[in-house]
């Protein structure tokens, strides 16, 4: 019996995102538009998962979701074992500048702060000692490859330069799930293929990642694929 207990905690352990039944509704004038409609999606530590849809489909609101941006309307979502419904505001504040990184189309950065500044700052926040921020933060830059960039600001960077400083910020905590919305999604080809590399090498260093895409190219470079439509999630067979 102690056996089984102990396999059990072990297989919760292994599921970091657990979705089950989760809807979201907003009203719109007189309509109700279903942006999750019983979405259910497990995502182990370790995956690297893609979600793919139209706009419109409610992939954003599956992110918000997850990202403890937003909170269901019903049904069921676990984050590390723990019921988001458990968690105070305050708590969910603390899960989203820790556990989770974050990466947007838009980049996000401050343009009043350069590369390193706008990587330290979530740093600051969770009252990291100066050292050891100048350490992670040259480090994170480093992992993108813009350590000589360190100095510069948004306007001096280009898209891709951008984003690898977004990637960087988010890195910089050493959050165990990383999500990313479109964060192709205003680059061309090539600096995509560049963006894309920099995910595929933090996947292999142990990076839980789930990247949200209307590019079905991007969408097939993850291990899974779901895809979301009219708020309903299946699983992309390969």
């Amino acid at each position: 019996m102690a056996k089984e207990k102990v396999k059990e905690k072990v297989k919760e352990k292994e599921t970091m995102i657990r979705l089950q039944d989760v809807c979201k509704n907003y009203q719109v004038g007189r309509e109700v538009i279903h942006a999750l409609d019983h979405a259910t999606l497990d995502v182990k530590e370790g995956e690297f998962v893609s979600i793919i849809g139209p706009s419109g489909s409610g992939k954003s609101t599956l992110m918000n979701i997850i990202g403890c941006l937003d909170i269901a309307d019903d049904g069921e979502y676990i984050l590390d074992g723990i019921p988001i419904e458990d968690y105070s505001e305050g708590e969910l504040a603390k899960i989203r500048n820790k556990k989770i990184g974050f990466v947007f189309q838009n980049f996000n950065l401050i343009p009043k702060l350069t590369a390193e500044e706008n990587v330290e700052l979530p740093l600051i926040y969770q009252k990291v000692k100066r050292a050891e921020r100048n350490r992670r933060v040259e480090e994170a830059l480093t992992r993108v490859k813009l350590e000589k960039r360190a100095s510069h600001y948004p306007t001096e960077l280009s898209g891709g330069q951008q984003q690898r400083v977004a990637i960087a910020r988010a890195i910089a905590t050493k959050p165990s799930l990383i999500l990313a919305d479109e964060p192709t999604g205003n680059l061309d080809s090539q600096t995509s293929e560049e963006i894309m590399q920099i995910f595929h090498e933090l996947h292999r260093q142990g990076n839980t990642i789930v990247l949200i895409t209307h590019d079905s190219e991007v969408a097939k470079q993850a291990e899974r694929s779901i895809n979301i439509l009219d708020g309903r999630i299946t699983e992309v067979k390969r």
